[in-house]
């Protein structure tokens, strides 16, 4: 932190005395890391950075940038600076960006030469989540017949091209994808061996339409750095690297957690969010959560008049609520974050529900059996329940099984219903969940409550 201040620091000496060739030495020197932190905190100044590094240094600073930072700074940049950036991004960085950019791209792929321009229609005509929008089309093929030396001498000329050279993707004469071998083995084998002596038939493949979703889920599960991706007849179109998928993960858990809160997912920075749009991205939500409480004092409004001889019953009513609503918000949260994660598919659903069950009458039991104590302790040292304490505590205890059990099969199970409706999961947010439980416990508890105390305090 102490450093960043003192290049801050610099940076707006240099700026201050207008020496912008010592500022583009100044920025050439520092890693590309270091340039992102020195925009965040000089917002103002990050299209002069940009302009100041040399191509290769502003590519690699401009493509680890937010799409907001990105398209900021784009807007502030010279002709000349936009179309050698827009040359120069590697192709799944600019089919990135360009996807960000929506309406804005035209003018914009008109810079391209021919082919790449070819390239970029061809990325930007896969849907919008899909593997096929991640894919770059740099990288080295072989073919199982090459001895070790000839490979080498293909690296040599075409490797510096490629998005990386970990991984070489064997091909058959069709561009089929036979299997991909490490760079490590090729490095470690003799010279005059072949390729198809290397490969072992432990492919894995992503296909060009498949959720991104899904890719993080294999890119975790196999701990590989890149991957090859297939079109419905194995042949290889691309791959994908691990940078890009680290990206997309960041991004579905941030807009995860901002569904989990109750609010639509926020398409920038929160400081850089209008609000007016901050308004629009919450009101929504809120309306929904509102309308469901009002449906929460009609189920009051129902019971009041028979409710009315026993007042102690709504000076309850938030233990009830509560705690169904905390059991199906836990629930909740657990199983949006199983399915993320791929711990959990559709197919689970009954496993779930059953455990769900389980732990949900264990936990109401907890619950209950606290609800019943406290009640027997305040009849001890104050009397507060009258004669028929008891019944209390029965309604208390049975009602506080009935709604967190209901809470926890409620939590767990509306994900799976988004799922299967081709919603997102973690749109049965943690809100939704507590104001659905909020009415369903209410009516769990007075008919609890109607039943045992009915002739006695009703």
């Amino acid at each position: 932190m102490e450093e960043l201040e003192m290049q801050v620091n610099q940076i707006e000496q240099l700026i201050a005395s207008g020496d912008l060739v010592g500022l583009e030495e100044f920025l050439n020197e520092l890693n590309i890391s270091e340039v992102e932190e020195l925009i965040d905190e000089l917002p103002e100044h990050g299209p002069l950075f940009i302009e100041s590094l040399n191509l290769n240094r502003a590519v690699n600073v401009f493509r680890i940038l937010d799409f907001p930072t990105q398209n900021r700074i784009f807007k502030k940049l010279s002709k000349a600076k936009i179309s050698a950036l827009i040359n120069e991004l590697p192709p799944d960085d600019r089919t990135s960006f360009f996807s960000e950019m929506k309406d804005d791209i035209k003018h914009l792929i008109l810079l391209l030469p021919p082919k790449d321009r070819v390239e970029a229609l061809a990325l930007l005509g896969y849907p919008e989540d899909s593997v096929g929008r991640l894919m770059t089309p740099d990288y080295i093929t072989v073919k199982e017949h090459w001895s070790i030396e000839r490979i080498l001498g293909h690296i040599r000329r075409y490797g510096r091209d490629s998005e990386t050279i970990d991984v070489l993707y064997v091909i058959d004469g069709n561009g089929k994808l036979v299997d991909d071998i490490r760079i490590k083995d090729v490095l470690m084998a003799e010279p005059d061996t072949v390729v198809g002596e290397l490969i072992d038939h432990r492919l894995i493949s992503l296909n060009a339409y498949d959720p991104q979703e899904e890719a993080i889920n294999i890119f975790r599960m196999n701990n590989r750095v890149a991957l090859p991706v297939v079109d419905e007849h194995g042949v290889m179109l691309g791959i994908v690297t691990v940078d890009d998928i680290l990206w997309v993960a960041n991004e579905e858990y941030t807009e995860d957690m901002q569904r989990i809160g109750g609010t639509e997912a926020l398409d920038e920075p929160y400081l850089d969010v209008s609000i007016k749009n901050l308004v629009k991205k919450r009101a929504g939500w809120l309306i929904v959560l509102f309308l469901g409480q009002l449906l929460t004092a009609t189920v009051i409004e129902h019971f009041e008049e028979q409710m009315a001889s026993a007042i102690m019953l709504f000076a309850l009513m938030p233990v009830i609520i509560s705690s169904g609503g905390n059991s199906g918000s836990q629930a909740s949260t657990l199983i949006i974050q199983a399915m993320a994660l791929g711990e959990v598919t559709l197919g689970d659903w009954w496993r779930v529900m059953r455990r769900e069950i389980i732990s949900g009458l264990l936990l109401g039991l907890i619950l209950g059996t606290l609800g019943f104590v406290r009640i027997m302790a305040w009849q001890s040292f104050a009397h507060s329940y009258g004669e028929y304490w008891v019944l209390v505590a029965l309604v208390i205890s049975l009602s506080l099984v009935g709604v967190v059990l209901w809470g926890s099969l409620m939590g767990s199970m509306l994900p799976f219903v988004m799922k299967r409706l081709g919603a997102d999961p973690a749109s049965s947010s943690a809100p939704f969940v507590s104001t659905l439980v909020d009415v369903t416990g209410l009516l769990i508890y007075f008919s609890v409550a109607t039943l045992i105390l009915k002739g006695v305090l009703l």
